[in-house]
Formats: C-alpha cells, sequence, structure tokens
C-alpha cells in the first residue's frame, strides 16, 4: 500500500477524498459494493440454466454412483427435515459428528461409531 501513497496521485487523491468528505465516501463504498453485486447477478442469470430439458438430459447421463449419491442425499434430508418438523432434539446429531460417529438407519440405536482404520486391518488380519 505504500507504494500506491508514494507513486499514484490517483490514489492519494481517493484517500483524501474518502477521508474528509462523508458523502464521497458512501458514495464510494455504494459504488464499490453495488456495482460489482449487480454485475454478478447479471452474470449468474446469464449462466444459470432453468432449461427442463437440458436438465432431464444431464439426469438420465449421469453416472451411477451419482445417480445414487443423489438418492442418498435426498433420504438424509428427508429424514434430517422429518426431525425438524417432529421437533425431535438433534444436538445429539452434532455431537456424534464432532467424534466421528454418525447415525444408523435403526431406530433405537441412533448413533454408531466409525470404525478406527487400524482396527479394521487387524480384523481382517485375525481371519
Amino acid at each position: 500500500m505504500s507504494f500506491l501513497w508514494e507513486k499514484s496521485q490517483t490514489w492519494r487523491w481517493l484517500v483524501t477524498k474518502t477521508r474528509d468528505s462523508k458523502p464521497f465516501f458512501l458514495t464510494f463504498a455504494t459504488v464499490c459494493g453495488v456495482i460489482p453485486g449487480i454485475i454478478g447477478y447479471c452474470v449468474m442469470q446469464v449462466t444459470s440454466s432453468s432449461n427442463p430439458e437440458l436438465e432431464a438430459k444431464l439426469r438420465q447421463s449421469a453416472r451411477p454412483e451419482l445417480t445414487m449419491m443423489g438418492k442418498v442425499n435426498q433420504e438424509r434430508l428427508a429424514e434430517y427435515l422429518g426431525e425438524l418438523k417432529r421437533k425431535e432434539n438433534t444436538n445429539d446429531r452434532y455431537v456424534a459428528a464432532l467424534r466421528g460417529e454418525t447415525l444408523t438407519r435403526k431406530p433405537y440405536v441412533r448413533i454408531q461409531p466409525v470404525p478406527n482404520p487400524k482396527n479394521t486391518v487387524v480384523e481382517e488380519e485375525k481371519k
């Protein structure tokens, strides 16, 4: 920044104006925030596709593992939203995640620890 301050007359003028004039500062801040936001919004609108035919084609040509992951994610989301709708306490989900555990699909066994990679190698060697 010192390079800009020492060499650029425009930078000095800009810093002085924003320091001395509150309306200029607000105008400059608005221009620096709003104009890139408008440009970004326009780019997103132009590049996003809401073409149902294209979406159907992409879904048909999807790899099987992607389709499976989509179904799994949809099931997990439905389970989570169902818990929220029933107003169940979901804090244990976060506690389990912090301990490296996952939720199970069994109704009465909610949390199941993830096996350590070392333990699975030892168990396989025993067999």
